[in-house]
């Protein structure tokens, strides 16, 4: 049969387990539309942390916030590593995704109330932590039927087992007891989570569809950069269109572009290539550390950032409380130039990973980004959005020039492979 559902000679192979059909991948697979699905309700959640940190500004709402991106996170690399063993949108892995999404969005909607359930209706602190346990013992569920055949695999999967179910009902107990336990549980399930799962080791895990891995998380950077940009318009939806506001939305935009060049221009193409280069026992390593655990700091510090490009915006615009010359206030301020440092710190970490070696001006920015905030407490919030700027759009001129024959040379490569 022909036309719209493609011929017979061209379908994928499958394979038929017990409980259900999957579709295994290869080197060539690709992101399907049902993952770029699935990270749209992730995008939804993590919109959802910026205002609840902006809702709970200091240092509290930051922790907690934090918290939040963590778990968020690692339920989001749970099903980017499944969908590098299966195609996401066939058979049972569909299934599990779009249980999965259905958890997520639930999980995204109870955030707000994620410490302070307001007492009527469902409790959304445990419906958060059932939903999350939903995701992730969900993922080992289909990730065993994706494993057929495979006991190295199995074996893996039964060893991350143990911290995920203990993770998980760290998070409903916390959920459960509330109050500074509920904190105290929720961040130990992290701890135990994360470290168990590195405990585990990586040997078991298999990476056929290096090139898959590599465009998933750089996609996911690009949506966590579109909530820097929504956020600043968040910041300003019920004010008038001003001067001040134009400035910052400018300004925003320039500094999400920044971030954008600091990790598509050069260091997307060349991590990718360095995945797909390695034997294949040696990739799930490689991506569990450069991807899993080092994305992690990229991602919440774009989210922090986010949440200080809004304060700014709402700093110039809201004329009724704050003037023109007020400067940023502790927690926004550390969050604007945090965000952008811990961004910039997983890339240097990113690329030693990759290649051993240290960005050495990316390393001086780091530096000062994590120093500026002493300098521009006393800066009006526009001033400190536009030093921030600065210092960014600095860095890539001055990589655009210094390094301009080894930048062609990588991009050549990259669009010669692609």
């Amino acid at each position: 049969m022909t036309g719209w559902t493609g011929s017979a000679a061209a379908a994928p192979s499958r394979t038929r387990h017990r409980w259900g059909r999957f579709v295994p991948t290869d080197e060539g697979h690709t992101v399907t539309t049902l993952e770029l699905l699935f990270d749209l309700v992730f995008v939804f959640a993590i919109t959802q942390v910026t205002a609840f940190m902006a809702d709970d500004l200091g240092w509290r709402g930051v922790l907690r916030g934090l918290v939040m991106i963590a778990l968020l996170w690692w339920a989001w690399c749970s099903y980017a590593w499944l969908g590098n063993q299966a195609r996401a949108d066939e058979g049972v892995v569909r299934a599990g995704v779009l249980v999965a999404m259905a958890a997520m969005f639930f999980v995204a909607l109870a955030i707000p109330e994620a410490w302070n359930d307001r007492g009527a209706g469902l409790h959304a602190p445990l419906v958060l932590a059932v939903a999350l346990a939903v995701v992730r013992l969900g993922h080992l569920g289909v990730y065993t039927v994706a494993a057929a055949g495979d006991s190295g695999l199995r074996r893996q999967l039964r060893r991350t087992a143990v911290p995920v179910f203990t993770a998980a009902a760290l998070l409903v107990v916390g959920a459960l007891l509330g109050g500074p336990a509920q904190t105290g549980l929720w961040a130990l399930a992290l701890v135990v989570d994360y470290i168990g799962v590195y405990a585990a080791g990586a040997g078991g895990w298999r990476l056929p569809a290096p090139r898959h891995f590599a465009e998933r998380h750089g996609l996911i950077v690009l949506i966590a950069l579109g909530e820097s940009i929504i956020a600043v318009g968040v910041g300003v939806t019920d004010l008038p269109l001003t001067v001040p506001i134009a400035a910052t939305a400018l300004l925003g935009l320039t500094v999400t572009v920044a971030l954008w060049w600091t990790y598509f221009d050069v260091v997307a193409p060349v991590a990718e290539r360095v995945l797909r280069e390695q034997p294949a026992a040696q990739r799930p390593r490689l991506a569990r550390d450069s991807y899993t655990y080092l994305h992690f700091p990229m991602i919440a510090g774009i989210i922090y950032l986010a949440l200080g490009l809004k304060k700014v915006a709402q700093y110039v615009g809201d004329t009724g409380s704050h003037t023109l010359t007020d400067p940023l206030s502790a927690t926004p301020l550390w969050a604007l130039f945090g965000g952008a440092a811990a961004y910039l710190l997983g890339h240097l970490a990113f690329r030693e990973r990759n290649i051993g070696s240290i960005n050495r001006p990316r390393a001086v920015v780091v530096l000062l980004l994590l120093l500026a905030p002493l300098g521009a407490r006393h800066l009006p919030a526009l001033a400190a959005l536009g030093l921030l700027t600065l210092l960014l759009v600095g860095l890539v001129a001055y990589e655009v020039v210094h390094f301009a024959e080894a930048r062609a040379a990588v991009r050549r490569e990259a669009a010669e492979h692609h």
